[in-house]
Formats: C-alpha cells, sequence, structure tokens
C-alpha cells in the first residue's frame, strides 16, 4: 500500500485502480476454481477465518507506520482496541456481517460461473444506496435511482438464462447461488454504511476501526468454522484441502480489502465504476477460457446494462441548491491564500 499526499497523480489513481480491478477479477475467477477442481475441497469456513488473521497483521503493520514508533502503536492499541470494550462490540456488528457475506461469497462460487457472479454481485450498488438513505439521510439523485433500476434489469436478464459452463464437472445448484449472493449483497450494503457511519462518528484512525473489527471478525468466524465444519475440522485438519491456489484466494481477499481503502480515499466514483465494469470484462473472458462458459444473447445484453448503470450512477451530481455556498467558500479559500 502505497502513503502518498492528497495531491495524487492520474498515473497513480490509474494504478490504484488497475491493481484493484485485477485484484477483483482474479480473485472471483481464483475462487471459482477452488470450488470446482477434482480434488479434496477444503473448508471455505477455515479460509475466511485465515483471511481475517491476514488482514489484522497487516492492519497493525500499517498503524505501526501511521504512529511512526512502536511506543506510539502500544498506546494506540491499549487505548482504541484493549481499552475500548463499547467499541469493539460495535464494530462487531459489521465483523459479523462481513463474516456472513465472505462465506457466502464460497457457497455462491460453488454453484455459479465468477462471470455470472461479478455481474449478479453489482446488486450491491442498490442495496447500498437504499442503506445510505435510510442510515445516513443521504438522498439520490434522479439519474442515480434510474441507473439502480438499469442495474437490477440488467441482471434480471443474466438470471434469465444463466450462461453454463462446459467445462465444470461438479454439481451445482443455481438457486442456491442466486441465494447466496442476494444474502452476500444485502450484507455488503448494510456493513459499508455502518461502517461508514462509525468511522465518521469519531475522529479514530481508519486503521484501528480495522484492528477493532478484524479482532471481532476472528471471533465470529472462529465461531463459524466450529458451527458449520467443527467436526470434520477436528477429523481431518483446520488447512485439509489447501493448496498454493487456495493461499492464493486468502492472499487476494486479504490484499483486496486493504487496498480498497486505498481506492475510495484517491479515486472517484467514475473511475471505480470503471473498474468494476472492467472486472466484468475480465471475469467473462476468463471464465470462456477456463471453464467453456457459452455466453447468451441475455447474458451479454445484461451485463452491459450493467456495466452502463454502474457508469451513470457514478457520474457527479449537478445540485444547485449548493452553488452558492460553495462559491463563498472557495472564495473564502482564495482569500486565505492570498
Amino acid at each position: 500500500l502505497c502513503f502518498l499526499s492528497e495531491n495524487v497523480s492520474l498515473l497513480f489513481k490509474l494504478y490504484c485502480l488497475t491493481v484493484m480491478t485485477l485484484v477483483a477479477a482474479t480473485y472471483t475467477v481464483a475462487l471459482r476454481y477452488t470450488r470446482t477442481v477434482e480434488t479434496e475441497l477444503y473448508f471455505s469456513t477455515t479460509a475466511v477465518c485465515i483471511t481475517e488473521v491476514i488482514k489484522l497483521f497487516l492492519s497493525v503493520g500499517i498503524l505501526a507506520k501511521e504512529t511512526g514508533s512502536l511506543t506510539r502503536l502500544i498506546t494506540s492499541l491499549k487505548e482504541n482496541v484493549f481499552g475500548s470494550p463499547t467499541e469493539l462490540l460495535k464494530l462487531s456488528v459489521p465483523s459479523l456481517v462481513y463474516a456472513l457475506q465472505n462465506n457466502m461469497a464460497f457457497v455462491a462460487l460453488s454453484n455459479l460461473d465468477a462471470a455470472v457472479y461479478q455481474v449478479t454481485y453489482q446488486l450491491k450498488i442498490p442495496c447500498t444506496a437504499l442503506c445510505t438513505v435510510l442510515m445516513l439521510n443521504r438522498t439520490l439523485s434522479k439519474l442515480q435511482w434510474f441507473s439502480v433500476f438499469m442495474l437490477c434489469g440488467g441482471v434480471t436478464l443474466v438470471q434469465w438464462k444463466p450462461a453454463q459452463a462446459t467445462k465444470v464437472q461438479v454439481e451445482q445448484n443455481p438457486w442456491l447461488g442466486f441465494g447466496a449472493i442476494a444474502v452476500a449483497v444485502l450484507c455488503s450494503g448494510f456493513a459499508g454504511v455502518y461502517f461508514e457511519k462509525v468511522l465518521k462518528s469519531s475522529d479514530t484512525s481508519l486503521w484501528v476501526r480495522n484492528i477493532q473489527m478484524y479482532l471481532s471478525g476472528i471471533v465470529m468466524t472462529l465461531f463459524g468454522v466450529y458451527m458449520s465444519d467443527g467436526v470434520q475440522v477436528l477429523e481431518k485438519g483446520f488447512f485439509y484441502g489447501y493448496t498454493y491456489y487456495v493461499w492464493f484466494v486468502i492472499f487476494l481477499a486479504s490484499v483486496g480489502g486493504l487496498y480498497t481503502s486505498v481506492v475510495v480515499k484517491y479515486t472517484d466514483n467514475i473511475m471505480k465504476g470503471f473498474s468494476a465494469a472492467a472486472a466484468i470484462v475480465l471475469s467473462t473472458v476468463a471464465s470462456v477460457i477456463l471453464f467453456g462458459l457459452q455466453i447468451t444473447v441475455t447474458f451479454s445484453l445484461g451485463a452491459l446494462l450493467v456495466c452502463i448503470s454502474i457508469y451513470l450512477y457514478g457520474l457527479p451530481r449537478q445540485d444547485t441548491t449548493k452553488i452558492q455556498p460553495s462559491e463563498t467558500k472557495s472564495s473564502k479559500e482564495r482569500l486565505a491564500t492570498v
């Protein structure tokens, strides 16, 4: 992760988005591959747990760089993490929801092709929009509402006659896959907005908040391992079925989550929209090559509608009621600099 000033170049923004796009597309395809190959199938709950552990260590490392010394790091952890049980409890809410979301991603990609998953998962945009309106009292423009309905229409077309992958031999349940995505989408929308609300309610560092959330996340995911696969994990081992590909998926999930925060900080919605659309295209191409995905007309049309809607949703809003105040503010800033 890069630590730069606010005035970052367009080249750096493009670099961030390129990495994020490649991580998103590669993660989806690699995860799909690990769930469909004819080998000993690993426990997805343990993979989600390990991901939380790696995210925690990465966040501690970044906070250490932010604080500048080991003493200040320990002080920050004592005050904000171990000395704040209320804050830990507050962050346990998104931890639980994210843990459920990550487990649902494994269920979905065990039953749906990567390209179909990538398109359908964009339903998180209208879900996040709805949560933003309800929880943060924000408003959406008419164009944003239009793009939300267009996105839903595009996803409906993709699911109308799902594209079939001819090279996948394992048994699949498309309805279970779609149900898992629906749960993941709801979790993503709620947890994202809840976390944003917590972040903006205080001036606590993002990385401190991440550490609070990942600590709770480890507890939640360990409980998930016990409840879902406890007996089999005790019998076969925590890392049963792990291959280099599985570790690669875990690495992508860990880095991808943290890299997103850099992208959110340094880029805008339009560029993020292009990134999401590019990830859909890359996942589709990879699915055709690796899994023998047969592209249908309805899938192509649906994917196109989703890409257009993502772009429209990210377009800057023209709020005429706020032109005057912003002009006044900018003129004050000019006077201050003079």
